[in-house]
């Protein structure tokens, strides 16, 4: 975010933005499991050490227009998702809007927009790469 704020309208919400990156939102489902058995929030399994990697951030106003990119990961070199974020259920603009009716964003705060079908496990040793067309791809080895 580039600036702070609420309540965005959802066809203004792109100005609150600074940049765009490729990033992996990771979930341990043992621990989110675990948590729901208890009656508990599901949020440490969300919210661990190095759960949500990103590659180099683009400046929006130096960026094309992620609405329509393709977005594609591969585990191991093979694909387990590809599709395109305007086939998300929601749109970036729409996400923005949203949260901020729950959130005063600030400028620094990250919002993963979420995935296509195609979520898996993965294991010690895997290497997931993972792009959004036009930024730069991560690549991230689990250990």
């Amino acid at each position: 975010m580039v600036k702070r704020g609420a309540i965005f309208r959802w066809k203004k919400a792109h100005e609150y933005v600074w940049g765009y990156a490729t990033g992996l939102d990771m979930t341990r489902r043992d621990r989110q499991m675990e948590m729901r058995q208890m009656g508990r929030p599901w949020e440490i399994g969300k919210a661990f050490d190095l759960s949500a990697p990103i590659a180099p951030l683009h400046k929006a106003a130096e960026t094309h227009n992620v609405d329509n990119a393709p977005i594609w990961l591969q585990v191991n070199g093979e694909d387990h998702q590809r599709s395109d974020i305007r086939h998300l259920i929601w749109s970036v603009n729409e996400t923005i809007s949203y949260l901020s009716g729950f959130f005063e964003l600030q400028p620094g705060d990250l919002i993963f927009t979420g995935t296509p079908e195609g979520v898996g496990a993965v294991v010690k040793g895997d290497v997931i790469t993972g792009n959004v067309e036009g930024l730069t791809p991560i690549a991230v080895k689990i250990v």
